[in-house]
């Protein structure tokens, strides 16, 4: 099994001394391929999510924004991180990392500059998900967690409050809240500043490349998870699987 996920998951064999920006690294509100939020679509989110704020305040527009996308984007096993933010808007459904992408369009819809932190994250991470073919999971997976510059840089998880699960218990990974779905409840953490492993998740991080002033970069220079044949194979598979 393992020897097979090494096989499918080439891009982390490629030279590891490529990385991002430091932590001053501004971000952009910029539109991308991926981040296109100047499509109608998307701005149409964005109006639906000032309206349901019913505030100018960023934060509140962006909340808005997360339960829209929430709601309304099934969130499946897709692999291509490619997709236009509008393609997964229109089509309802995609992966916590897709749906995160979408709140990034609509920050910078309304002019709040965004940015992607890459960490490389152990597979162990998702053997709650996939309990029985865990092992057949890639060694390790890239992760582009987004973050938003209101007043001041935020992780996406902590747009809702400080680390820490709103209303008590912990984030498992498990059952129907991704990563995405927790940003709404549970503010976790990748650098080890929680006090309690309920939402620190820095244990998983095998690297970390630093930031990239969009997820376009990100994956252009470092490469998805998969090579590009085996996710040809398994995106249409995946993509209709729910998370």
């Amino acid at each position: 099994m393992t020897a097979i996920s090494a096989l499918i998951t080439p891009w982390y064999r490629r030279n590891p001394a490529r990385a991002g920006g430091g932590s001053e690294l501004q971000g952009s509100v910029a539109a991308t391929p991926i981040l296109d939020h100047e499509t109608p679509g998307i701005a149409q989110l964005v109006s639906r999510s000032q309206n349901l704020a019913q505030s100018t305040e960023q934060v509140a527009v962006l909340q808005a924004a997360h339960s829209i996308i929430r709601d309304e984007v099934r969130a499946v096993y897709a692999l291509e991180e490619s997709t236009p933010t509008s393609r997964t808007l229109a089509r309802g459904f995609g992966s916590c990392s897709q749906r995160l992408a979408i709140l990034e369009s609509a920050a910078r819809g309304i002019g709040v500059a965004t940015r992607v932190r890459a960490l490389l994250i152990d597979r162990s991470f998702w053997y709650p998900r996939f309990p029985h073919i865990g092992l057949a999971l890639p060694d390790r997976i890239l992760l582009a967690w987004p973050e938003f510059n209101i007043e001041e840089w935020r992780p996406a998880s902590e747009l809702f409050g400080t680390i820490g699960c709103r209303g008590g218990g912990s984030f498992t990974n498990s059952g129907s809240e991704t990563l995405f779905e927790a940003a709404g409840r549970c503010a976790v953490d990748w650098d080890g500043r929680a006090e309690e492993d309920a939402y620190d998740l820095s244990r998983f991080i095998r690297a970390d490349y630093g930031y990239f002033a969009n997820r376009d970069d990100a994956f252009r220079q470092l490469g998805q998870t998969l090579c590009a044949p085996s996710r040809a194979i398994a995106d249409p598979v995946l993509r209709r699987i729910s998370a």
